[in-house]
């Protein structure tokens, strides 16, 4: 996939209002998962914090790719 194909894809997630309202639903189940874990249980609470870094990481990587788009002026189509 060329530079331009992945910042026009990267685009038109974040456009979509369905994927904030997902990525947000994502994030909000695996953060109430880490923090209504039993206090014991230590596994649990990392995994469900490892899925919570992994959805930010995600966002932030969609939004580098966009931004590096408008950066370079590159003009990829909405």
């Amino acid at each position: 996939m060329r530079p331009e194909e992945k910042i026009s894809a990267a685009r038109a997630l974040v456009d979509n209002p369905l994927f904030d309202r997902l990525m947000d639903d994502l994030e909000t189940a695996a953060i109430n998962g880490c923090v209504n874990a039993k206090l014991t249980d230590h596994e649990t609470r990392a995994v469900f914090a490892a899925e919570v870094r992994a959805i930010r990481n995600f966002r932030g990587k969609l939004r580098f790719l966009t931004e590096q788009g408008k950066a370079e002026g590159t003009n990829v189509p909405a």
